[in-house]
């Protein structure tokens, strides 16, 4: 599959011709992992720019991603990372929690989007006019830089969880669940990190 082309942009410069300047791309990482916060990038792109190489951040590699990260938080006209914390998720499900990230990535913008590109279905009712996109990030280029920046700055933070509770592997799976993780919650117990309603199928000994 090739990467996308200059059609990442034209949702975008659609939305320009009609008069609107600040088009901010919101998108989310972290949804699935059984440990830390869900995050959610909110980014703006100066019209015109055209930045190569974006693309949806799981088709990037680590390094691309890194690189692009730069480029973009250099490039934007702001930027922002929000974030809802395991014990939120526990308490207001996943999907809730994701809204609230990306409220929360918005609210931090230094400035007022006059429209947002939501990766998804759902409409996360920020309070501005909305357009979700399913695969989004493979479709608008501010979606695209949205979704590398959470996935960035979620992975650097799971690499300081994996300093701070070694033996885990945060750093190697960023809190996935794999066969070694369960391992390691089997063998060390859970971290205050852990989002205990991912982990039904733990016995509940393990998950007070």
């Amino acid at each position: 599959m090739s990467a996308p082309g200059p059609e990442l942009y034209e949702i975008e410069s659609a939305l320009h011709r009609k008069g609107l300047a600040l088009i901010c791309g919101v998108d989310e990482a972290g949804r699935g992992p059984l440990v830390g916060p869900v995050a959610a990038g909110a980014v703006i792109l100066p019209e015109g720019l055209i930045i190569e190489g974006l693309n949806d951040s799981k088709k990037l590699s680590e390094k691309k991603r890194e690189t692009l990260y730069e480029i973009i938080t250099g490039e934007a006209v702001c930027w922002s990372v929000g974030f809802a914390s395991a014990q939120e998720i526990d308490e207001i499900n996943i999907l809730q929690a994701t809204f609230l990230a990306m409220r929360r990535a918005v609210e931090g913008l230094s400035k007022i989007p006059d429209y947002l590109l939501v990766d998804g279905n759902r409409d996360p009712l920020i309070g501005l006019p909305t357009t979700t996109l399913v695969k989004g990030d493979s479709k608008a280029a501010c979606i695209s830089a949205a979704s590398i920046i959470a996935k960035v700055t979620r992975d650097r933070l799971l690499r300081e969880l994996d300093a701070r509770y070694p033996g885990y592997g945060f750093a190697k799976h960023k809190g996935y669940g794999t066969a070694a993780h369960y391992e390691a919650i089997l063998r060390l117990g859970l971290t205050p990190e852990h989002r205990r309603s991912f982990l039904k199928k733990l016995p509940a000994s393990l998950r007070t």
